[in-house]
């Protein structure tokens, strides 16, 4: 029986990943703000429980906040708490998330969303310590440490007036700038391994068949815009829709919202569903060959292979659909259907 624990962890071993994970480590026991750097799902908030877990503040409260979730004129009083009666709607008085990590960690995510009367509060709150309530006369001593992420280029906030220079300067002690999942070497199949068997231990498989050759293949190919999260999903979308634990897993879908169909909006709002009309979108990667170039002194018959090896692989890839198989490949549907016929392919999925 398969067996992982299902917990939240670091897996690499390139040097980009490794290096990152290294710094966090070092900067973690400092009382210290961190600034953590990176592209969407490369794992900032992973960085900053990292940082929290191996700190003196590991027992007190790791609290989160999204910058960018809140409204405006919602995340001052989301942040400093405000009194009751401070403006309508405040029917009592409420802590802000200074006051709840009193004594742990404040994790700040995407950072460079603060309005500046927000950027304002938050530098006084780390140079002095303390916070005032929307709608307070006196101010709060808190004990909170500061780590914020954020996809942006803060420096280049400042040069255009839109981020504080002297807040930028107290929270980038230490800036750790996590790697793309592009840029991390090797990292790809331990990745894929480690998602394709926690996958297969929630579906209760017996077997882990791992992912053939040409789909690791692909996905070492691929870009990743979307990085762990992006690799996480399609490796997990990949396991659940394979059909047969005893065999490796061959079929990829990198957009999950491809398909045959569209949804068209017209101008009054409605929907109409419409064909389209050309080629399926596919992942920004080469295709792989069905197996390697050889010598052979029967062209025909290394031409028919091939033939049938691609049409066994786009069927599998559009799980046997064969009007989404027939558009992918340029073909209308009976010439799909002649094609399977001629290479004595069944015309439904296998059981």
């Amino acid at each position: 029986m398969l067996g992982m624990e299902r917990t939240n962890q670091f897996v690499g071993q390139s040097l980009a990943f490794l290096d990152a994970v290294e710094r966090a480590s070092r900067a973690a026991p400092l009382n210290r703000p961190v600034l953590v750097i990176g592209e969407r799902g490369t794992g900032k908030e992973l960085i900053a429980e990292r940082l929290h877990h191996l700190s003196g503040r590991w027992a007190g409260p790791l609290v989160t906040m999204n910058c960018a979730a809140l409204p405006e004129n919602l995340i001052e009083a989301e942040l400093f708490g405000h009194e009751a009666g401070s403006f309508t709607g405040a029917a009592k008085t409420r802590h802000g998330r200074f006051e709840e990590a009193d004594g742990g960690t404040l994790f700040l995510d995407e950072l460079a969303t603060l309005s500046s009367p927000a950027q304002d509060r938050l530098l006084r709150a780390v140079e002095y310590g303390e916070i005032t309530r929307i709608g307070a006369s006196r101010p709060i001593e808190v004990d909170v440490r500061i780590v914020a992420a954020t996809n942006e280029h803060l420096p280049g906030l400042v040069d255009q007036g839109r981020f504080r220079a002297d807040l930028l300067d107290r929270l980038s002690f230490e800036v750790i700038t996590l790697p793309p999942m592009r840029a991390r070497k090797g990292d790809i199949a331990l990745l894929v391994e480690h998602f394709g068997r926690r996958m297969g231990v929630e579906l209760e498989w017996t077997n882990w068949p791992g992912f053939s050759p040409q789909a690791l293949a692909e996905l070492e190919r691929y870009s990743w815009p979307g990085n762990v999260r992006e690799l996480r999903n399609v490796v997990e979308r990949a396991v659940y829709r394979h059909e047969n634990p005893e065999r490796p897993i061959q079929a990829l879908q990198f957009d999950p919202f491809a398909s045959p169909w569209v949804l068209n909006h017209d101008s009054a709002g409605a929907v109409e569903v419409a064909a389209r009309t050309g080629e399926v979108p596919s992942p920004t990667v080469e295709p792989a060959l069905p197996f390697p170039l050889v010598a052979t002194t029967d062209l025909r018959g290394a031409v028919a292979d091939y033939e049938k090896a691609l049409l066994e692989n786009a069927l599998a890839r559009h799980r046997f659909n064969q009007r989404s198989t027939a558009i992918a490949l340029g073909l209308t549907y009976d010439q799909l259907r002649h094609a399977m016929k001629r290479h004595q392919l069944a015309v439904t999925a296998p059981t």
